[in-house]
């Protein structure tokens, strides 16, 4: 099965980081992966996306033209991205900043409160960590282990991050398998 997921928001809301986390699990998991980041013009406040490819086969080329899965941050990337999402894709959307529903109904759509979640867990910094949860558990492309195995090598000089994100991974999935 090849997973091909685009995520997007603005710069800093941390899209760089969900992908580079599934792509590090993929690789834990023995899976051909590939990750493509794309920025605006500014790191923090611009747009930026990244592409992630999660194989069990070689991947030929980093392009994604009809994605399988789309993240959308913020509002100008559910516009951007929408459109591309193959037939019967998987869309993921922060209800916290998009009010919008997506305009296609051929689409399995997940409404994720993120920024709201991240609240609740008393950092908002995780808005992205409950998002990632939501795009394991509607992919299934890599584990939650393997991911949370990626974020302790990641950060293994921050480990006090690790509980937190786990926390916000967990309910950004449970969001998913509760539907």
């Amino acid at each position: 099965m090849t997973h091909e997921i685009v995520m997007a928001g603005f710069g800093g809301q941390g899209v760089m980081l969900m992908g580079q986390l599934m792509t590090y699990a993929g690789m834990l998991e023995n899976k051909q992966v590939s990750w493509m980041p794309s920025y605006g013009p500014e790191m923090r406040g611009g747009t930026a996306n990244c592409s992630v490819i999660i194989s069990d086969e070689p991947i030929g080329a980093p392009i994604i033209t009809e994605p399988t899965a789309v993240v959308a941050m913020n509002l100008p990337s559910l516009d951007k991205f929408e459109p591309a999402l193959r037939t019967g894709g998987i869309l993921i959307i922060n209800s916290s900043l998009i009010e919008q529903k997506a305009k296609r109904s051929d689409v399995k759509e997940y409404r994720v409160p993120s920024n709201d979640i991240a609240s609740e867990l008393g950092n908002l910094k995780v808005a992205n960590m409950v998002v990632l949860g939501a795009i394991i558990a509607a992919t299934k492309a890599v584990s939650q282990e393997s991911v949370m195995q990626a974020f302790a090598k990641m950060f293994a000089k921050k480990p006090g991050l690790l509980e937190i994100n786990e926390k916000a991974i967990k309910r950004g999935a449970a969001l998913v398998e509760g539907k």
